[in-house]
């Protein structure tokens, strides 16, 4: 671990460290350490989803991923740094400050789960969980060089995880290794009654079979990827292709037609089930409330005050695109495109085991750079949001750096429920490939 690890603003609040003593011998954790996105339920500890709003706020209970890291053998060490309620793609919106990057400070460190990417590639902790929700997991591992998973909607409950866009947040690991994501998701999995949306999918021992059945025919959706990304991250995917190549990996040309429409169709939908979601804070029942003389003042000065500018954006965006005459131009029409992209990446899979395609088209850029512009920030997600739209599994591996010292990541996207065909193809390359 770096010495000026507060100097990166990743982690935000530690605390006495949280563990079963009695769990961790002979566990599958044995004593791991984790830090947690401040937007997942520990009990007694501040949840405040980086922002004012929340910003005194503790915990009631535990999210269920956090029972399930402590009956095995986890133990929990503090809570990381993120754009505001999840929503970010450069961890810059937080009353926290900045998240900086783990290889230079004065660039991004992505986001939203900016602070647990950088806490594991400083080595604070072991592992770190955080959510994705249109690649708030893959993009910042990207950024800052580790292990990121996404897992399938509804492989991990989402008990105790502060909503944003309820249909597409799903937690995820952190990790320095292949093996380590494996570890950690096979913790966090499985079906919890407290959720809904939790599948009942059995949960496959992804650590002890991660050297079998290695997908051999990859898809590769060249004409998704081959305008507007960086050269560098081009030219490390060629090398992984050349060496997949001459390993008798069956490299395809696919298409995702539709994928062209997922920025648009990802945002309209997510800013809408964040209006939703985040009607609750309004003063009455918790958080911060402001003292106005009457109830409207109340309400409108709360929101105002408690929310910072990226939030009030979406809000505001989302409580139009549902409101009366626009709600079929817009909410609608975005669900029917999330569908034909969904369509695109199973007709896919009938021919493919995995596809390959960077994980952002840029390598990290410097804070500040995108902030004026939310429209070009919002394209760092170009590559992840389709994925989310389709609920699918995806995994951010390291592929080496840019002439700049500035990680690259690549991305593995597997069928329904089909992390540990990912887990395996990314333990073999990183087993068996040098990106330098």
């Amino acid at each position: 671990m770096v010495d000026n690890y507060k100097d990166f603003n990743s982690v935000i609040f530690e605390d006495k460290p949280l563990f079963l003593k009695d769990k961790i011998k002979n566990s599958i954790l044995n004593g791991a350490t984790f830090t947690i996105k401040d937007n997942i339920s520990i009990k007694d500890w501040q949840l405040s989803c980086a922002s004012f709003t929340l910003k005194n706020y503790k915990s009631l209970y535990n999210a269920t991923v956090i029972d399930k890291i402590l009956n095995n053998g986890g133990v929990i060490i503090g809570k990381t740094n993120h754009d505001e309620f999840a929503m970010g793609s450069s961890s810059e919106h937080s009353i926290f400050g900045n998240v900086k990057n783990s290889s230079n400070n004065q660039y991004v460190a992505g986001g939203s789960s900016g602070g647990s990417a950088v806490s594991v590639a400083l080595k604070i902790s072991d592992f770190s969980l955080g959510s994705d929700t249109g690649g708030s997991i893959r993009q910042p591992a990207s950024f800052c060089g580790v292990f990121g998973l996404k897992p399938t909607y509804g492989r991990v409950s989402r008990y105790g995880l502060v909503a944003f866009a309820s249909s597409f947040d799903q937690i995820g690991p952190f990790s320095k290794t292949t093996l380590g994501l494996a570890k950690c998701l096979e913790v966090i999995s499985g079906y919890d009654s407290k959720d809904s949306t939790s599948s009942k999918e059995k949960v496959p021992e992804y650590s002890k079979n991660i050297e079998k059945k290695i997908p051999k025919k990859i898809g590769i959706p060249w004409e998704l990827i081959k305008e507007g990304t960086n050269k560098e991250i081009l030219l490390k995917l060629d090398l992984l292709i050349n060496f997949l190549k001459k390993n008798n990996f069956e490299i395809i040309d696919i298409k995702l037609p539709n994928s062209k429409y997922a920025i648009a169709a990802y945002y309209i939908l997510t800013m809408a089930e964040a209006s939703s979601n985040l009607a609750r804070f309004d003063g009455v029942r918790y958080g911060f409330r402001d003292n106005s003389n009457d109830l409207e003042s109340m309400y409108l000065n709360t929101r105002s005050k408690g929310f910072g500018d990226e939030v009030k954006r979406r809000i505001i965006l989302g409580t139009y695109v549902l409101s009366s005459g626009y709600y079929d131009a817009f909410f609608k029409k975005g669900q029917q495109v999330r569908r034909l992209i969904k369509n695109d990446f199973e007709n896919v899979f009938n021919n493919v085991d995995v596809i390959l395609l960077p994980t952002s088209p840029t390598p990290a850029f410097k804070q500040g750079e995108n902030l004026s512009d939310p429209l070009k920030m919002y394209l760092s997600d170009i590559f992840t949001t389709p994925v989310s739209l389709a609920g699918l599994p995806a995994l951010n591996f390291p592929a080496g750096e840019t002439k700049n010292k500035l990680p690259i990541g690549l991305q593995l996207i597997g069928n329904y429920f089909k992390e540990e065909t990912i887990l395996n193809f990314s333990h073999y390359i990183e087993k068996n490939f040098n990106f330098d």
